[in-house]
């Protein structure tokens, strides 16, 4: 069984909107914290945004008030909703589960394959 699949990357205009999904098993994804991750080209990956099983969220100051990060503990389903889009935020986004804390350099086992985003001029 594969970890984590994400999906509704795709092409949008600068200041569009998407909404990604990333589907787990129940079993991760009710004993883990989910993260979004992404990585530009030749960039480094960084963290973007992380939920709690609390609900409680965190953000990148990038992309805070522009993106917003739930979960659905009925459908095994963590979203990240894309708003106000810039070229900059043009990166594959990755799905990431753990139980410890995120950051750009800490994450945990559990990694999806990717979703690509791209956001036009």
């Amino acid at each position: 069984q594969v970890p984590l699949v994400e999906s509704g990357g795709g092409l949008v205009q600068a200041g569009g909107s998407l909404r990604l999904s990333c589907a787990a098993s129940g079993t991760i994804f009710r004993a883990n914290n989910m993260a979004w991750y992404r990585q530009a080209p030749g960039k480094q990956r960084e963290l973007v945004a992380y939920i709690r099983t609390t609900r409680t969220t965190a953000y990148a100051e990038s992309v805070k008030g522009r993106f917003t990060i739930s979960r659905d503990n009925d459908k095994n389903t963590v979203f990240l909703q894309m708003s106000s889009l810039k070229p900059e935020d043009t990166a594959v986004y990755y799905c990431n589960a753990g139980t410890d804390y995120f950051s750009d350099y800490n994450w945990g086992p559990y990694w999806g394959q990717g979703t690509q985003v791209t956001v036009s001029s």
